[in-house]
């Protein structure tokens, strides 16, 4: 029964990553599931050699330390999936901000989509609070995220004079930090209070980030995830924020 588990779960995870390859762009998350997917072939053909040397010494080491790093990952899952699973906009937010999640040559990605569907829901709930668009341009991209962005909310019916663009950023870091000095431009000042909208499992570090660049009262909106990009999404995003908690403080 294990074995034939095992190679059930090999087969779906290889479907699954071949449908990942030709679907979205290499980054850590897809790579942390193709490490998975590699993982559990190699115990699959080879379980009972790794579980006898996992039964005793330096295996059974291993073995405990493997489970308690897939124990901690679980906990941050969740952690990411709670924080991000209501909003704490109020809707009187002089302006939003929103932060871009790469887009193909001129196409936005389903997971910005996720984000300027979220923003347009807000802004008709609340339209007269700024927009701001916030990302640069980056490899495979023919244009700024941000321009791509206003494009879409535009066809959605935002008016363009409630759109600011933040072209320059490349980084969430950035684009708080960037967005900081264009609403300050525009009479927006730190202390106002603004929102961000991200999807869930980005909202808690997004927070973070927006607090650092001087944000007092800052709130979110939280945009969903598709499901075939779920999982590699909080992986990802489990490493970037033990990344922030060690270093970007």
């Amino acid at each position: 029964m294990k074995q034939a588990i095992l190679w059930l779960l090999a087969a779906v995870l290889s479907v699954d990553s071949i449908l990942r390859f030709f679907r979205t762009s290499l980054n850590l998350g897809s790579f942390l599931m193709y490490c998975i997917t590699a993982g559990v072939w190699i115990y699959a053909l080879f379980n009972r050699q790794i579980d006898r040397f996992c039964s005793h010494g330096f295996g059974r080491i291993l073995k405990y330390g493997f489970f308690a790093g897939c124990a901690v990952f679980a906990c941050m899952i969740v952690f990411l999936f709670v924080n991000g699973a209501k909003d704490t906009a109020t809707g009187k937010e002089k302006a939003l901000i929103v932060l871009g999640a790469g887009v193909r040559g001129t196409r936005i990605t389903a997971l910005l989509a996720q984000r300027l569907d979220a923003a347009v829901e807000y802004h008709c709930a609340n339209p007269e609070a700024l927009i701001v668009v916030s990302g640069g341009q980056g490899p495979g991209e023919d244009i700024p995220e941000a321009e791509a962005m206003a494009q879409y909310l535009m066809e959605k019916g935002v008016p363009e004079e409630k759109i600011l663009l933040e072209t320059e950023s490349s980084s969430t870091r950035e684009n708080f930090e960037f967005s900081r000095e264009l609403l300050a431009e525009h009479g927006i000042s730190a202390e106002t209070p603004i929102a961000y909208v991200t999807n869930g499992f980005h909202s808690y570090r997004a927070g973070c980030y927006a607090r650092n660049a001087g944000f007092e009262n800052v709130s979110s909106v939280s945009a969903p995830t598709s499901t075939g990009v779920w999982l590699q999404c909080y992986l990802r995003e489990v490493l970037a924020v033990f990344y922030l908690w060690a270093f970007a403080h």
